[in-house]
């Protein structure tokens, strides 16, 4: 045990300290290069100009930042793969299934159920929670206000946003996998086996709300972040969250390997970086896996599956 821990604080203080090193380098040279093409100055001024056309109503652009925005992200995002999962076309992104044989075409009946409890989700549990949220984020009273943060900034929240819904949403999830729970309401999302898009919000309305919705809206709420700040994130976690579960492993996109895996197996990988799985131990099946050697970001056109193929099943 003693040689795991050390081995594990070594993996964590190798992955820690080379992110800091990469997040300096960012910090100082993506924000100097959006500065000289004058994108700070283009998005300041577009800024002011929505407040104004907005009359600074702070509960309409709260709504707009926080729930519009967001939800054209998540449903033009999964448009287009709910195109390729429903006719298996366009083919060059069909070849990228990761279970091979899978949602080839997809359940009609099972994905309408699956759209009509995200949409459920999304305007009967997420859209409620805004309303606390609202008056936490008047109440720092930074939100709106009309100097937008700086680049560096952001990437500074973005980073806190990412480790505070790595921490929960580990924890909740992996909870949630206890076998009362899974019973009663972790089940549902796992009717998935081989998960798409659209499967990221499918869940019991209290899953949704406890390891769904919290862990994105706490880091804003901890840092009174800015309106545009907010919306960014949120979409970036639910653009994020269909990845993961989409079902392809798309070219220059994050790697859906790790959860895909966790649909697949359902007692490894539950967490989102991956990091608290290796502390704890709940990511040694996956270790040993070929999804673990194609749990990468595909930079070629060759599709994964065939470059890292399964190994042949034995004859009986």
């Amino acid at each position: 045990q003693g040689e795991k821990l050390s081995h594990a604080l070594r993996i964590s203080a190798y992955v820690f300290s080379t992110g800091l090193l990469m997040f300096t380098a960012l910090a100082n040279s993506v924000p100097w290069f959006m500065e000289s093409i004058t994108l700070g100055s283009f998005w300041q001024t577009a800024w002011l100009e929505f407040y104004d056309y907005m009359e600074g109503d702070e509960w309409t652009i709260f709504l707009i930042g926080a729930a519009l925005v967001p939800a054209l992200a998540f449903w033009g995002f999964n448009g287009i793969l709910l195109v390729a999962d429903i006719t298996g076309k366009p083919t060059f992104i069909t070849r990228y299934r990761i279970q091979l044989g899978k949602n080839d075409p997809v359940d009609k009946k099972k994905l309408w159920k699956a759209i009509y409890t995200a949409l459920g989700n999304q305007f009967f549990v997420s859209f409620p929670m805004l309303v606390p949220m609202f008056y936490i984020m008047q109440w720092w009273g930074n939100t709106f206000s009309k100097e937008l943060p700086t680049f560096q900034w952001f990437l500074v929240e973005l980073s806190i946003f990412t480790v505070v819904e790595e921490i929960l949403f580990y924890y909740t999830h992996r909870l949630a996998h206890h076998p009362v729970l899974y019973k009663h309401i972790h089940k549902k999302h796992h009717e998935w086996t081989a998960p798409i898009g659209v499967v990221s919000i499918y869940a019991h309305p209290i899953e949704h709300i406890v390891s769904n919705t919290l862990p994105v809206m706490t880091g804003p709420m901890i840092m009174g972040s800015h309106i545009v700040s907010l919306s960014a994130w949120f979409s970036i976690a639910l653009v994020t969250t269909s990845i993961s579960h989409c079902g392809y492993h798309l070219p220059l996109l994050p790697s859906p390997e790790f959860h895909d895996f966790h649909h697949l197996k359902f007692n490894q990988c539950y967490g989102v970086l991956g990091v608290l799985d290796f502390l704890h131990g709940t990511d040694r099946m996956f270790r040993q896996t070929k999804a673990f050697q194609r749990h990468k970001v595909l930079l070629g056109l060759t599709p994964l599956s065939e470059s890292i193929p399964e190994p042949p099943k034995k004859e009986e």
